[in-house]
Formats: structure tokens, C-alpha cells, sequence
């Protein structure tokens, strides 16, 4: 599927993630993932760091700060976005447009599977994130007991190839990334990464 033309499977999954109830009930069903994890880790953000957040969707991840750079390839995404920021950017994940060392922190939720090279991704958040700065995400991962969904997700195009939690780890070091935390809950992995 391309997320960056893809209007309906967009509007419906962000309507889906915006919404508690429905995004608690099917975090657990599709994925047997507690979204708690999620939403933690959403409010652990530091608020003075300067962050950029992508892919960031419908704008789960964004508050009221103008520090937050909220980018996505998904046009779709970005006007759902505007509802809650105006510091949105169209933007590819593999070709970020920034120099080395911007950021305090760099933010990539849910986003990872959808890609055909994650591990390019996160290299590239790496390189825009400063010294000290921290990546922090979650994805799906391959090995669990909802790989038969992943698979049929992959088949539809809406996923790309992912990997493992172990690929996960694998990913962040060979981006040069440290005090590396995994925290797996069902097909989901959250992850912190420090530079």
C-alpha cells in the first residue's frame, strides 16, 4: 500500500488510533499488545527537547509545543496532523532534510513494519539526532504468535519485511545507538536508544 496516496486506510487508522477505547480493544485483539506501553512512552517526552516525530501519523504523539516537529510522507496524515500542530512537515524517512546532530530526540511510533528497510530508517534518525539525544518507538515485530497476521498485512502491501526483536537490537546498535531498553508486549516492541 503507499501510505502517501492511501486516503481511506489513512483516515481509518488514525480514527482507530485516536480513539482509547477502539485502540485498546484492538491493540489487543490484532496485535495481543497492552497500548498502555504506548501512551507511557508518549508521555515520557521531554517537552524542551527539540523532537522530531515521524512517520507521526495523525498526530498521536504531538502536543501543544512548537519544539515538536511532526512529519509524515502521508499527505492524508499530515491534514489529520493540523488538527493538533502547525509544525508539520512533508517528509521520506530514509532522505530526512536536516543536517546531522538537530535533534534532542527523534520519535518513530508505530511505523517501522510499514517500511521496506527499517533498519535505513533508523540509521537516518540517528544521524539527524545529537550527540546524547534519544530515539524512542515502538513497531511490530516478527516471531510471535500474530506472525500469520503480520504475514497476511505484508501480502495486502500494508507491512513491509520487519524483523525480530533480536533484529530490532541488531538495528539500533549497528546505527551506532547505545543504552539500548526493548520492552516487547505481544507483537509490539517499544525501544529507547540513546546517541
Amino acid at each position: 500500500m503507499n501510505w502517501q496516496t492511501a486516503t481511506l486506510p489513512a483516515a481509518l487508522y488514525d480514527y482507530a488510533v485516536q480513539n482509547r477505547a477502539l485502540s485498546r480493544l484492538g491493540a489487543r485483539a490484532l496485535w495481543n499488545y497492552d497500548i498502555g506501553h504506548l501512551r507511557d512512552s508518549i508521555a515520557a517526552q521531554d517537552p524542551t527537547a527539540l523532537t522530531l516525530d515521524i512517520p507521526c501519523g495523525g498526530g498521536l504523539a504531538i502536543g501543544d509545543n512548537p519544539r515538536h516537529i511532526a512529519a509524515d510522507l502521508s499527505r492524508t496524515m499530515l491534514k489529520r496532523a493540523r488538527r493538533k500542530t502547525t509544525t508539520l512537515l512533508q517528509a521520506d524517512i530514509y532522505a530526512l532534510p536536516f543536517g546531522p546532530s538537530t535533534f534532542d530526540a527523534c520519535l518513530t511510533y508505530n511505523g517501522l513494519h510499514c517500511l521496506e528497510d527499517p533498519a535505513l530508517a533508523i540509521a537516518e534518525l540517528t544521524r539527524v539526532l545529537r550527540p546524547g539525544g534519544t530515539l524512542r518507538g515502538t513497531t511490530l515485530v516478527r516471531g510471535t504468535s500474530r506472525d500469520p497476521l503480520y504475514s497476511l498485512m505484508q501480502r495486502l502491501g500494508v507491512f513491509g519485511p520487519s524483523g525480530t526483536t533480536t533484529d530490532l537490537e541488531t538495528w539500533l546498535i549497528s546505527a551506532g545507538l547505545t543504552d539500548i531498553d526493548l520492552t516487547p508486549s505481544g507483537a509490539v516492541t517499544g525501544f529507547t536508544a540513546r546517541k
